[in-house]
């Protein structure tokens, strides 16, 4: 499973996390840069991993939007590994969840 991460300007260990889930592959973009609002999803992305305290403004609306038009599920999340289980727990639309 491929994720496009958006904020935060370091993972720590939040790879490690996303691994449990089987995310294996991941595209990261810090998202602090004006100019990441006209970046579009790569191909192939299953989901959207929004990290909401380290990210300029414009770009959680613009990249929730480009999700939706794509059919991907988009997830928002502290940078916090507790915070990010949880919502990846929670989140409906995604391939690894088991409530579906």
């Amino acid at each position: 499973m491929k994720a496009l991460l958006v904020g935060a300007d370091r993972l720590g260990n939040i790879p490690n996390i996303l691994m449990e889930y089987g995310i294996e592959d991941f595209t990261h973009w810090t998202g602090r840069k004006k100019g990441m609002r006209n970046y579009e999803i790569p191909t192939e992305t299953d989901m959207v991993i929004v990290f909401y305290d380290f990210i300029e403004h414009n770009i959680t609306q613009i990249v929730k939007e480009k999700a939706k038009q794509n059919n991907i599920p988009c997830v928002f999340s502290r940078r916090a590994c507790s915070d990010l289980s949880k919502q990846l727990n929670n989140c409906s639309g995604c391939a690894f969840n088991k409530k579906q």
